[in-house]
């Protein structure tokens, strides 16, 4: 059985007080409770139309419908300042993950890289997951005793066997000749180092040399020795200043 006051067709909305009338009428008609006294209605109601204009004036600016929510709005000074905090960090966040794992700048100094590399050039340097190929230009933190970052070619990897022919100003590896079109001089230059280079690049070790093997301090000597993969930085693919020697090194 519906005991629910009927509604005239077209009647105003019914107020948050109607409601509630409708849904417990009961609560309002036991004659045990006081009735609610006119002025509780009229604050009631007051509430409720302000309610209502807030909608409408929220509704307007919307440029539809939204009855029910009047929702708050940050502004003012402090909130552009805040946003722009959180730019600021996140590009930060971004620029150090990139040259941590991604690739970073280095600049060169020295000859021993001369003609390829020259002082004052400006290299980019990839190093997320690389791993040593031969002929890569590589970036190296130090050496057996050399402490400095050092920047050299890959000539063999683990595994290779290699040979320093002196006699004939020859490099083989895995018993074939390597070309050398980029060094400057000769393949030696009559500097043959005082490293015991092994027949067999060992595991987790490469073998590297400067370009300009006159003066490279490098592989062949007890200073650099041959180098631990894990103190490889990344491998150098382009220089990117300045800007009359701008080009990729392979």
């Amino acid at each position: 059985m519906n005991d629910k006051p009927s509604r005239e067709e077209g009647a105003k909305r019914p107020s948050d007080i109607d409601l509630s009338v409708d849904i417990n009428p009961e609560m309002y008609r036991n004659p045990r409770r006081p009735s609610p006294t006119r002025e509780r209605f009229e604050v009631y109601l007051a509430a409720e139309e302000a309610t209502e204009e807030a909608d409408n004036k929220v509704s307007a600016e919307a440029g539809g419908e939204t009855k029910g929510f009047v929702t708050a709005k940050a502004d003012g000074a402090m909130a552009g300042v805040y946003d722009w905090i959180k730019c600021i960090i996140f590009a930060i966040s971004i620029v150090v993950i990139c040259l941590t794992f991604l690739f970073r700048l280095v600049d060169v100094e020295g000859h021993s890289m001369n003609d390829t590399l020259v002082t004052k050039d400006k290299v980019f340097v990839t190093s997320m997951f690389y791993q040593p190929h031969n002929n890569d230009i590589v970036v190296i933190s130090h050496g057996a005793v050399y402490e400095k970052p050092i920047i050299k070619r890959v000539i063999a990897t683990e595994g290779q066997t290699l040979q320093l022919d002196y006699e004939n100003d020859k490099i083989i590896v895995d018993g074939i000749e390597i070309s050398e079109p980029y060094i400057k001089g000769t393949t030696f230059s009559n500097r043959y180092g005082d490293y015991q280079v092994p027949e067999v690049i060992p595991e987790g070790k490469i073998f590297v040399l400067g370009d300009n093997r006159q003066i490279s301090l490098d592989s062949r000597y007890v200073d650099i020795g041959l180098i631990d993969v894990k103190d490889v930085i990344g491998k150098a693919q382009f220089i990117v200043f300045p800007f009359d020697h701008i080009g990729y090194l392979y």
